[in-house]
């Protein structure tokens, strides 16, 4: 089924691996323009870009560490000076406590670098994506913004206090730019992704502790990790006209984990 996409301009941050990598197919897939951001893995990102044109889409790579004003601030300079507009954002890049880029810990034990680190990558990246995503879109009448929080904003799991606490924030800060964002024709809304095949947090947790993504699993009622492509088609579903009445809204993928 065709979402319409051809025409318009996509972002997808973090979109080298993963769901960010699905997504940015998907959209390339439906005819859009997507650009795609990466701030460590170049090289995967490099190689979706490859993708996206190969699929017959345009597309580009721009690095950005979304934690930072500067950073952020150039990269939608770059998309405004180079395509004009923006239509859809999907603002994905995240991290998360997988053993190995981040360690799993309990409160008492977590250093407040850990805690910043997380905080400004999930949080603060996501505010500082929707501000200049919004002043874009109020300028043009109309856009759509896709949050990516997560199934650990809606059940807690001891070690991931900082995590979940990042998350959480991401929904309400999503509702509250749904409600800035509506008289402008913006709609801004959140997706919940449960434990994801092929992406950093899931095959790191895996590597990390090979028991532990057994023991994940055994909570899931549909009893398996999501694909990517799934999550990437609710992101596409939620840009699309077919979802044109739906704002401010928090939309679980995750195989039924967040109804036990």
């Amino acid at each position: 089924m065709t979402k319409g996409f051809s025409g318009k301009v996509v972002l997808v941050t973090g979109g080298s691996s993963g769901i960010g990598k699905a997504t940015a197919l998907a959209f390339a897939r439906e005819g859009a323009t997507v650009v795609i951001t990466a701030e460590r893995n170049l090289q995967g990102g490099h190689e979706v870009l490859e993708e996206i044109r190969r699929l017959g889409a345009d597309g580009s790579l721009i690095r950005c560490d979304v934690s930072k004003e500067v950073d952020v601030k150039r990269t939608f300079e770059e998309i405004v000076n180079r395509y004009g507009r923006l239509d859809c954002a999907f603002n994905n890049a995240g991290i998360g406590p997988d053993g190995v880029r981040v360690p799993v810990t309990s409160l008492d034990e977590c250093s407040e670098e850990i805690w910043d680190r997380i905080i400004d990558v999930n949080l603060k990246g996501v505010f500082l994506c929707m501000k200049y995503e919004m002043a874009i879109m109020k300028a043009q009448r109309g856009g759509s913004i896709v949050n990516n929080a997560s199934v650990g904003a809606l059940k807690p799991i001891p070690g991931f206090g900082p995590y979940a606490a990042s998350k959480a924030g991401v929904i309400l800060l999503t509702k509250t730019a749904a409600l800035e964002g509506a008289p402008f024709g913006i709609r801004v809304n959140a997706i919940c992704p449960g434990i994801t095949a092929r992406t950093q947090l899931a095959e790191n947790i895996a590597r990390a502790d090979p028991a532990k993504k057994e023991e994940m699993l055994k909570f899931v009622p549909l009893g398996r990790m999501a694909e990517p492509e799934e999550v990437a088609n609710a992101v596409l579903w939620l840009c699309s006209a077919e979802a044109s009445f739906i704002t401010g809204q928090v939309l679980s993928i995750d195989g039924g984990l967040s109804a036990t």
